[in-house]
């Protein structure tokens, strides 16, 4: 069976989730006392799993109150809320910021505009833990928007943020909508580069394919919008975690004569390889 295998050019970890997982990998190696991250560090459970066997799991807001002055807290790639810090700290534990850089830069936006008197508007996910986080530092006053059809009435001062895994299409809606409904507007493009070059990727690969593999968390907000874009353009395209969820007849069907792979920020490379390895040994048969 001859099949070409076409892998995005931009797929898989991005800065701020490696620099999140390799900070924590490292710490808790010079750590004698136990470390937590806050809630998942990053989308995935195959890697949330493996920091489980070093001996790093994961806590809850609701767990805080249990923590020990020795202990240590991860803040997760997504970011939080000033509010949980501040709870954290009072516990006495330590806290290590692995937010991704990116994030924080959208954080300090909020907080500055929000004192500026500037209605806070986020195009994003609003159950989302970096949307969550971004709107606890303007006092968790922000809209939080799909793409801006909702609006219908703002205040004169407005500024205009993104999760940094949003759809750029999603953003310009909401731009333009609320130039039309304010009159002092600041937009900000906060959409994370890193996004916006898998999604061009991710777009450019599914439109020359018979079948495309997205691989990522299902709670990962950017995998799903690469998911979604994928499959706008092909529409056999696959969603999953792991090369366990690659069934074998998909793998191995005949009819697939190039298959495009693509993975979502908070995918290892040994998670990608696995599913292009199995590709690729049911193409030999």
């Amino acid at each position: 069976m001859t099949r070409q295998i076409i892998v995005a050019e931009n797929a898989g970890y991005c800065f701020g989730v490696k620099r999140a997982v390799e900070m924590t990998v490292e710490y808790n190696k010079k750590k004698k006392s136990k470390v937590y991250t806050l809630g998942p560090l990053i989308h995935n459970d195959d890697v949330v799993k493996s920091l489980e066997e070093q001996g790093i799991f994961r806590i809850n807001s609701n767990d805080i109150a249990e923590l020990k002055p020795e202990d240590t807290v991860i803040i997760r790639s997504h970011g939080t809320t000033p509010a949980i810090i501040d709870r954290i700290r009072q516990t006495g534990a330590s806290i290590v910021d692995a937010t991704c850089p990116y994030v924080t830069s959208i954080q300090r936006k909020a907080r500055k505009y929000y004192q500026e008197g500037y209605q806070i508007v986020i195009v994003g996910d609003r159950s989302h833990p970096e949307v969550i986080g971004i709107n606890g530092w303007c006092n968790n006053s922000a809209l939080v928007v799909k793409d801006g059809s909702e609006l219908d009435k703002l205040p004169n001062k407005v500024c205009v943020l993104s999760q940094t895994t949003e759809k750029l299409s999603n953003y310009e809606r909401t731009r333009k909508a609320v130039s039309r409904l304010a009159k002092d507007v600041l937009a900000f493009n906060t959409i994370c580069s890193a996004t916006g070059e898998r999604q061009n990727s991710a777009d450019q690969v599914s439109k020359e394919v018979d079948l495309m593999v997205v691989i990522g968390g299902k709670q990962s907000s950017n995998t799903k919008k690469l998911y979604e874009i994928c499959r706008a353009n092909c529409s056999n395209t696959w969603l999953i975690e792991n090369v366990r969820e690659l069934p074998d007849w998909v793998a191995g069907d005949p009819k697939w004569k190039t298959i495009g792979v693509t993975a979502g920020a908070s995918t290892p490379d040994w998670i990608i390889a696995e599913v292009i390895d199995k590709l690729k040994e049911r193409t030999s048969k």
